[in-house]
């Protein structure tokens, strides 16, 4: 029986855009015999044999429309297993899944949009060519711009819905989605990105392709991707822990070790292939900068390992009773991957970024990460930094009786050593993810913070309007409630959700109310909108407005 899959495993993606060119990626199962990208204004109009015959005929361009030759490569660490839930097929146990990226760079672009697509010829019988979809080189940095901010994907259940409502309310085309990271649940997990059978894989999703029916109403998220460039950032969900061949990725997800204690403690090389761009000299994609417009972004790699809360087992505050004769196995708390403090490679590359012409030249100046310095989340509390352990032994044996792990408030690195660098730079917002929520924050700089991540699999706010107290130590190094950094909440400034007393709420934490905002920059605004799945006749709502001067 012949192959009945889909050639493509994703429509394309776009990423650093720069002057005249960008580049386009997408990706497939077998590596091919050619995979290009069609440009030019006859492109839109062609039918599928004329954009296969462009594609593979001698001449590389004709009336209307020029083609680039992809690079093709094979990821290495993509796999599936039992958890995996791919249509068609059944992984019974750990299984190397073969995925191959074609990256392509199209140069020579002028001001504005050009309509492509991309053709992968896998044999003479098997053939796919996108539908036609649009790029632009990188905006001037004169110009205002409109970015989506988002993150913290997850697969989860109000994704498609609140892509949608982006589409709804933005459009396709924009200049940028800004992603403060965790995209997908598990990085080396290939369904995850492409062809989940949930229908909330990421690029599924963000390509319009995506399924997910709620109260008898079914989405599909919006060709976002394809069309708007996509300038990703590292969180807790992108880094896999040690390797194996028998572990399930769960297993291994949950195994990143420091790499002072294993040299496999833990990775990011399904997300380095998966997004080589943006990058820079120092940081590679794992920290970068670029110029979208009249905005100046810096990413950052500011995530630590994800360690349950409670008491139990191997967690944040602790290891498991089980483990504790047994150090090969402890969790090490909740340690930081990449060092960002005061006196680190990364800050040092960040300093002199923000006192580059580049960033003190432009209009506004953002920051984004994926753990929240400021926040009423759930993950805001113990401070990010690099744990203190203490074991406890027996007097009599010296065996091992316990593991603690501390976090000392006053050495937060973002607390410490960013938000003061951020101040005297004058960035005007830092944007953020991991609590899965909506809260935004100003210091006494004017530094706006932002975390717009709420996609129905929210931990909650942990503030005196919701009564929820956050699992920790009675210790005052750790906040029950509120903003460990001591910033107020700030209350949506046009249509704040309301208590059951009528009290405007600073925060939206729900697993039925999407949210997500978009920076304007040529209004020198973000604004940020929800959608209520339990009344999709009203369509998005726009609920907070702020200046960023």
């Amino acid at each position: 029986m012949p192959d009945q899959s889909p050639l493509l495993l994703c429509e394309p993606y776009l990423l650093d855009p720069r002057a005249g060119g960008v580049h386009v990626l997408w990706h497939t199962e077998h590596p091919g015999l050619r995979h290009v990208v069609l440009t030019g204004a006859a492109v839109a109009g062609m039918s599928e044999p004329e954009a296969v015959a462009a594609a593979t005929g001698d001449a590389g361009a004709g009336p209307g429309w020029r083609r680039y030759e992809a690079v093709t490569t094979r990821l290495r660490r993509m796999r599936e297993d039992a958890d995996s839930d791919v249509p068609g097929r059944a992984y019974q146990k750990l299984t190397e899944r073969p995925v191959h990226r074609h990256l392509a760079r199209v140069t020579g672009l002028r001001p504005g949009r050009t309509p492509y697509r991309v053709v992968s010829v896998e044999s003479a019988e098997r053939v796919a060519v996108s539908p036609a979809y649009t790029l632009a080189p990188a905006a001037p940095s004169d110009r205002g711009v409109r970015l989506l901010l988002t993150s913290d994907h997850q697969l989860s259940p109000l994704t498609p819905a609140n892509i949608e409502a982006v589409a709804e309310v933005a459009g396709c085309e924009l200049d940028g989605v800004l992603a403060a990271g965790d995209l997908v649940n598990h990085a080396d997990r290939a369904s995850d990105w492409f062809d989940s059978g949930g229908g909330r894989a990421f690029f599924a999703v963000m390509a319009g392709r995506g399924r997910h029916t709620i109260a008898g109403r079914t989405y599909r998220g919006a060709p976002l991707l394809p069309h708007t460039p996509l300038f990703p950032a590292i969180g807790n969900h992108e880094v896999m822990g040690r390797w194996s061949t028998t572990a399930s990725l769960d297993e291994q997800f949950h195994d990143a070790v420091p790499l002072s204690v294993a040299d496999d403690g833990w990775d990011v090389t399904t997300y380095e292939q998966l997004f080589p761009y943006p990058r820079s000299d120092q940081g590679g994609s794992r920290w970068w900068a670029r110029r979208i417009g009249d905005v100046h972004v810096t990413a950052l790699f500011v995530t630590n390992v994800w360690r349950p809360a409670d008491g139990r087992g191997r967690g944040r505050f602790q290891e498991a009773a089980e483990d504790l004769a047994h150090p090969d196995r402890w969790g090490h708390g909740q340690h930081i991957f990449e060092p960002v403090r005061y006196g680190s490679r990364q800050y040092a590359w960040l300093a002199a970024t923000l006192d580059s012409p580049e960033a003190r030249d432009a209009r506004y100046r953002v920051v984004m990460f994926h753990h929240a310095g400021h926040g009423l989340g759930a993950h805001t509390s113990p401070p990010y930094t690099d744990p203190v352990r203490t074991v406890q032994r027996d007097p009599a044996t010296g065996a091992v009786t316990g593991v603690a792990y501390h976090y000392p408030k006053g050495q937060d690195h973002i607390l410490r050593d960013l938000e003061p660098l951020f101040s005297r730079a004058g960035v005007h917002l830092v944007l953020s993810g991991h609590s899965h929520l909506w809260n935004r924050f100003r210091n006494a700089a004017g530094v706006h913070w932002l975390e717009t991540s709420n996609v129905g699999n929210s931990f909650g706010a942990y503030h005196p309007a919701s009564g929820r107290v956050r699992p920790v130590p009675d210790h005052p190094d750790y906040a029950a409630q509120g903003d460990p950094g001591g910033l107020t909440p700030i209350v949506p400034t046009v249509a704040p959700l309301r208590d059951e007393a009528g009290r405007p709420l600073p925060y939206l934490a729900s697993n039925d109310i999407t949210a997500f905002s978009i920076l304007d920059s040529a209004a020198g605004v973000v604004r940020s909108y929800r959608f209520d799945t339990r009344e999709p006749q009203a369509g998005p709502v726009l609920f907070d407005e702020f200046a960023l001067a």
